[in-house]
């Protein structure tokens, strides 16, 4: 019955905020809830938005033995470098399985679309 109650309180939250926080206290005009960033593997079909560029990224393993990165981390990489070129969000977003290169254990390469929303978010 708790958890009823809590998943109550979170749609609640989400259908009242014109905006939404983030993990890191950060507010965007919209987050993915399971990376805490604006980042999406799909489109955002119900706002208009012009589209800024590409991003790309690499995520470095650290050692041999540590795990590949998540899609979670990934896509936080994706959006550090598109909040630098002043994006409200990445659609599109796409990654490979980690390889080996000469200068690391394993990387894992990432792109997505840079937007820029032209409207407000819709009423609720």
């Amino acid at each position: 019955m708790k958890h009823i109650g809590s998943i109550a309180a979170v749609a609640l939250m989400l259908a009242v905020a014109p905006a939404a926080s983030a993990k890191d206290g950060k507010t965007y005009a919209v987050v993915n809830p399971e990376a805490g960033v604006p980042v999406f593997a799909g489109d955002i079909a119900d706002r208009p938005y012009r589209v800024i560029g590409e991003v790309k990224a690499g995520v470095r393993k650290a050692t041999i033995f540590s795990k590949a990165s998540s899609e979670a981390k990934i896509f936080r990489e994706l959006w550090e470098r598109a909040e630098k070129m002043g994006a409200d969000a990445v659609i599109n977003a796409r990654y490979g399985n980690s390889h080996v290169t000469a200068v690391s254990w394993g990387k894992t390469n990432a792109t997505g679309t840079a937007i820029k929303f032209t409207e407000p978010a819709p009423a609720q």
